[in-house]
């Protein structure tokens, strides 16, 4: 995985504030992969195992690969009382799993960090046969008035900014040539966020690529929507690929 750090001194902030992911994409991980109870799942790229924690609510036997110390060991306390978690300090390129022995491999949030070409090769290796891999994103919509302040506030303060998770919502030749023979699900879910002031600033501060210095203009940000409420702001759409 690259860039392992970006997410260090915000294990905490991303725990907070970071929203998890409806429970229908969950109901269509199980039918589409006939997940049942105990089934092992790979979670590459775990971070403070937001994804894994309703992987494990299901009853499935989670794995959580997460090569950051700070977001592993949130992970690790916040899911302890599960039996069936298991944590381990890895990259998405080399997990150390044994071959043959995953029934699905999930990322979330995360795929745009890794090397595709080098992970396509180790979801290979550790899947079983005829096992999948499913990507999922929480995904602002882009043609929402805030969301286009937000990113242009981005690109003036946080010289790392490039575009909202990674980018990758404008490079779909990229799932084409991870897929075998560029086949594919596309599932989208809609499910709006409301944020009050203190969620609204820590959303963006959970972001790998915000400096401190970008929450001036957030806070503006914040107050200047004048068609919201006072205390509140409907941030974004979230969508869902696999």
């Amino acid at each position: 995985m690259k860039t392992t750090g970006n997410f260090n001194d915000k294990a905490d902030i991303y725990a907070k504030y970071r929203p998890s992911y409806p429970n229908e994409y969950i109901d269509y991980l199980f039918t589409a992969n006939q997940l049942k109870e105990d089934r092992i799942v790979a979670d590459i790229g775990s971070g403070t195992g937001i994804f894994s924690h309703q992987l494990l609510e299901r009853g499935l036997n989670v794995i959580g690969v997460e090569p950051n110390d700070e977001m592993r060991k949130v992970a690790e306390q916040s899911l302890k009382l599960y039996s069936r978690f298991k944590s381990i300090k890895a990259t998405a390129e080399n997990t150390t799993l044994k071959g043959n022995s995953v029934d699905l491999v999930t990322v979330a949030q995360a795929f745009h960090w890794f090397d595709k070409k080098i992970f396509k090769i180790e979801c290979q290796r550790i899947l079983k046969q005829q096992a999948n891999v499913a990507l999922v994103w929480n995904s602002r919509d882009l043609t929402s008035p805030i969301i286009k302040e937000n990113a242009e506030i981005c690109q003036k303060t946080c010289s790392n900014f490039n575009g909202f998770s990674g980018g990758i919502e404008e490079t779909p030749e990229v799932f084409n040539s991870f897929f075998k023979d560029g086949k594919y699900e596309f599932k989208k879910y809609q499910s709006d966020l409301l944020f009050n002031y203190d969620a609204f600033l820590g959303r963006n501060l959970s972001a790998s690529y915000a400096p401190k210095k970008m929450m001036k203009s957030i806070k503006g940000l914040f107050f200047s929507c004048q068609s919201y409420s006072k205390n509140t702001v409907r941030m974004e759409k979230l969508f869902y690929k696999t």
